[in-house]
């Protein structure tokens, strides 16, 4: 069961965020082009960097907490997840924060 630990946790954010789209209809997932264009470039950023760390020794995943799935350049299936889940998770927040509170979206000086 242990295996499970990192999956839940993505599964958990999924859970603590995704009902906006559903509850506040915020739109987000339809517009998914948009989303993945924000969100792409700097998960693969960042996934060069995990899979230069554990080359180097610098950074490791505890396999008994994954499931055990090793993706392109040695890196487990949750941590690519991760660099989509969480930012998809990010602005699903903001865009629910935004719709209850949409005099939010002004910037603060006013422009």
């Amino acid at each position: 069961m242990q295996k499970w630990n990192y999956m839940a946790m993505l599964i958990f954010t999924v859970c603590g965020s995704f009902w906006l789209e559903i509850v506040l209809k915020v739109g987000v997932l339809r517009r998914i082009k948009r989303v993945a264009l924000s969100i792409l470039p700097v998960s693969t950023l960042f996934l060069l960097w995990d899979a230069y760390a554990i080359s180097k020794g610098h950074w490791f995943f505890d396999r008994n907490q994954m499931l055990g799935i090793i993706g392109p350049l040695n890196i487990p299936l949750e941590e690519y997840l991760f660099f989509i889940v969480v930012p998809m998770a990010a602005i699903l927040t903001i865009e629910g924060v935004t719709t209850v509170k949409p005099h939010w979206r002004k910037d603060e000086f006013g422009q």
